[in-house]
């Protein structure tokens, strides 16, 4: 039997914080009090030393990359750094090579993930102008959910067909998450700007080009369209000030039908950074001005946003060092979301009930994930402890993702994770990933 005692902890869950222990025994937690004592010589004592102990965080948006992308990321290598970070479940996106547009390729991605997680694991089924029949298969009982591009980003995904669209919102009764921007709106930018500037656009005007008019059409049109069909809608990563308005608090997370995101990089960066970072910060939808990531932390505290996530997408410095028209959009984030979170925390920005709510609770109620996101007697042991004063600093050599760079190279932390337990296995360690792949399928509560 695998038996761990983390002892010392400041417990973090459901909005307190308190001191205590926490007993696991093989993937489970199975007590968690004020003062618990070993029992046995077999059992693994890992002293918090007055350090947070954090359920393990759930990234409800990554690429890996895997398969058909592997140059920029994998999912052994991602997984790494996500458990490093202290994620320790994601959910991937279906825009690798081949798209994860049928039950088979999908299928392909979960053995894939079997064999090299370190992370819990779920694979979102992509949705096309032609594959309806396909999103229907889709098991909801172990399969996070269907993605919809409405705006086109990294693969050939878009759906632009307005009666495909309103089938899969009316007939699945899945999650449907969706990137929203307006394709119209973004291609009448792009040309304004080639007239003015040709082939050397600069990468100062992508918030201007992928605009917040593009990401409000779009996003507007999917609440009315899961108004209209009663469909279970998220949107993930919302960058506008205008978008807020679309969403709600006044009711309890459980009860609503329509749930937003909202990534670290809208939350840490505005379109000043673009003189400096360049296309190391070319998102799509991309990083707008100080006054919409003003409003979107307005939003996340008050509740009209539920989740924080990643969009972690790598790709390679030298494909980030082309011209802006070239680049692609997406970088690395998964090492380093939770302690940019906990860096907003020591700015006085958000508590750490709430960065817990949102990257662990919320993502965990809004899959309805099994047994996971929480520090409860009978959940799954994913863990993180948190010393939240502990600096370090983002350099080359620290950074786990296979592209070797990051956004935040440079930047010095306040605060690190000491270690990552993973279904009660300890993968990160003394600043170091074990060679322990722990992840399992996520399974949902449908």
């Amino acid at each position: 039997m695998n038996r761990v005692l983390i002892k010392n902890a400041k417990i973090v869950n459901e909005g307190v914080i308190f001191e205590g222990d926490v007993l696991i025994e093989n993937d489970l937690i199975v007590e968690i009090s004020d003062s618990i004592s070993a029992k046995s010589s077999q059992c693994k004592i890992i002293d918090a030393e007055g350090n947070y102990l954090i359920p393990g965080a759930i990234d409800d948006q990554v690429h890996f990359r895997e398969p058909g992308l592997t140059h920029k990321g994998d999912i052994e290598s991602e997984s790494r750094a996500a458990v490093a970070g202290g994620i320790t479940s994601f959910i991937e996106q279906p825009n690798t090579v081949p798209n994860a547009v049928t039950q088979e390729i999908l299928e392909q991605k979960y053995e894939l993930a079997a064999q090299k997680s370190y992370a819990n694991y779920s694979f979102m089924m992509g949705a096309t102008n032609d594959n309806l029949e396909e999103v229907l298969k889709t098991n909801p009982k172990n399969v996070a959910g269907i993605k919809i591009f409405l705006g086109s980003s990294t693969g050939n995904m878009l759906v632009d067909n307005e009666a495909t669209l309103e089938k899969i919102f009316s007939s699945t009764p899945m999650l449907i998450a969706v990137h929203c921007e307006d394709e119209t709106t973004i291609k009448n930018n792009l040309e304004k700007y080639k007239e003015e500037y040709g082939d050397d656009i600069p990468v100062t005007a992508h918030h201007l080009i992928r605009s917040e008019e593009a990401c409000y059409i779009s996003s507007s049109k999917a609440v009315a369209l899961a108004k209209k069909t009663g469909a279970r809608l998220h949107i993930f990563h919302l960058s506008t000030a205008k978008e807020m308005d679309l969403f709600t608090n006044k009711i309890p997370l459980e009860e609503k039908k329509i749930t937003a995101e909202v990534c670290v990089h809208h939350l840490w960066f505005t379109n000043d950074d673009y003189a400096t970072k360049g296309n190391l910060i070319k998102w799509n939808p991309a990083v707008k001005t100080a006054n919409d990531r003003k409003v979107l932390w307005e939003a996340l505290l008050d509740d009209r946003i539920d989740v924080i996530a990643t969009d972690h997408a790598p790709h390679t410095l030298e494909e980030k060092k082309q011209p802006y028209l070239n680049a692609p959009s997406g970088g690395p984030l998964v090492q380093h979301a939770v302690v940019a979170m906990f860096e907003a925390y020591h700015q006085g920005k958000i508590s750490i009930e709430k960065i817990v709510e949102k990257m662990c609770h919320n993502p965990a109620k809004i899959f309805k994930i099994e047994k996971r996101g929480f520090i409860k007697e009978g959940y799954y042991a994913d863990l993180v402890i948190v010393n939240s004063g502990l600096p370090w600093s983002v350099k080359k050599e620290n950074i786990l993702a296979k592209c070797g760079w990051s956004p935040f190279e440079g930047f010095t932390f306040k605060s690190r994770i000491t270690h990552t337990l993973v279904n009660g296995q300890l993968v990160y360690t003394a600043f170091k990933v074990k060679d322990i792949r722990a992840g399992k399928r996520l399974l949902f509560e449908r």
